[in-house]
């Protein structure tokens, strides 16, 4: 049995084996080296010359290429910039949650959940938005509505015996799946647990796709501090503390906030 192949090139290692090749088995295991790189060879030459791959287009729905943008955040209003200090502070004190979250992973994951409490599919981005912030995921949330967020049934609340048991992998669809619905939205406090919770529960090194994911997340709450009207409202301590947690200690440097 020879293929095209063989007859114009060259072998660049030559097995001698008999003339006759019925008694060899491809399934079966082989009883020599010679046997086993003549399988090799009879297996290539069994191989189609073109080979179509089958692809499944529901599962490139989402954009598969990680665009990581360079450019920073938009500097701090007046008043409103935290001091270098300030976020150090930060830094120090998220690195001890997230060494507390590792030491009790395992007693937390172990805790039962209410009955009430289901854990949407990976993939389920509406349930995983209707299970963190509940009726906000499904509002115009904006500062015109002030009193209806203040009535508003919230999701659950990050409790850890709910972050414990999500994998790196959920840890990263949800937060690309709140932060995405954060580009559309203004920044409330239920979103914001959510988003420390699930950067506390981030390991690093980060993949690309986290990477880009938090850069962007940081750049959004710089541009809604930005527009923020006053340096005493509610959601400035916030915003800084997740700009602060991506530049300082996910060492995004250059997303940092720079006091003067």
């Amino acid at each position: 049995m020879k293929s095209d192949v063989e007859d114009l090139m060259p072998r660049l290692l030559p097995v001698e084996y008999e003339d006759s090749s019925a008694d060899l088995k491809l399934d079966g295991p082989p009883r020599n080296p010679q046997e086993y790189l003549r399988q090799v060879q009879l297996e290539a030459a069994l191989c189609p010359e073109v080979v179509v791959a089958e692809i499944d287009p529901k599962k490139l729905k989402k954009q598969q290429t990680v665009n990581a943008s360079l450019a920073g955040c938009p500097a701090a209003p007046a008043g409103c910039c935290p001091s270098l200090s300030w976020q150090q502070r930060q830094v120090a004190n998220f690195s001890d949650v997230r060494q507390s979250i590792t030491k009790n992973r395992q007693h937390w994951s172990s805790h039962s959940l209410d009955d009430n409490v289901s854990k949407p599919d990976q993939r389920d981005e509406e349930g995983w938005m209707r299970f963190c912030l509940g009726e906000l995921a499904y509002q115009d949330v904006s500062s015109s509505n002030a009193v209806w967020l203040k009535t508003a049934q919230v999701g659950f609340p990050p409790f850890l015996s709910i972050v414990s048991r999500l994998s790196q992998s959920e840890v990263l669809a949800v937060l690309e799946i709140l932060s995405g619905w954060f580009e559309e939205q203004i920044f409330v406090p239920q979103l914001g647990r959510w988003l420390f919770a699930l950067l506390a529960c981030l390991e690093k090194p980060l993949l690309p796709e986290a990477h880009s994911c938090i850069r962007q997340l940081a750049r959004r709450c710089a541009q809604v501090r930005s527009n923020l009207e006053s340096q005493d409202d509610d959601n400035l301590p916030a915003l800084n503390l997740l700009i602060c947690l991506v530049a300082r200690y996910f060492e995004q440097n250059d997303l940092a906030d720079q006091p003067e």
